[in-house]
């Protein structure tokens, strides 16, 4: 006689800590190979903070904005320069910053994770408060508008 419930104990096998831990494992291997270096281009950057603000980025505000104390004690400039196409100093520490503008730098704007950081990271010391989507794409426009 045909038992339906005796087929389903083979089926729970595929439900078991180990297969989920694997699978969970595997999605997680396959996020963090697309979130490496090389993984975007500014352009895209520039298109995805577009989107997300609603419009697109506008050069002139982003130059603008990038000279701009906000109100408090540094601008991105007091760190990337003016314009930022050349070797930058972090303003308190010294340290050598490479030329932010794409044209050049190859690297800048390739590596989504650190793009994320580093906006968050720097809107808070200048703005004390992360960049919004328009504020973001309005820079990635002036960086991307800088030629040699």
């Amino acid at each position: 006689m045909f038992d339906p419930c005796a087929r389903a104990a083979p089926m729970q096998r595929f439900t078991s800590p180990t297969l989920v831990s694997i699978l969970a494992l595997a999605a997680m291997l396959a996020f963090t190979s697309a979130a490496r270096a090389g993984d975007t281009t500014a352009t895209q950057q520039l298109n995805f903070w577009s989107a997300q603000a609603g419009a697109p980025g506008d050069a002139g505000k982003g130059r603008v904005f990038f000279g701009a104390r906000h109100g408090g004690e540094w601008s991105c400039t007091s760190c990337h320069g003016t314009p930022p196409t050349g070797q930058g100093k972090h303003a308190t520490t010294g340290k050598t910053i490479p030329p932010l503008a794409p044209a050049f730098n190859p690297k800048a704007f390739t590596d989504t994770a650190r793009v994320e950081k580093w906006f968050r990271r720097n809107c808070k010391d200048v703005l004390s408060r992360e960049c919004s989507a328009a504020e973001k794409a309005d820079v990635l426009a002036y960086l991307l508008s800088l030629q040699p």
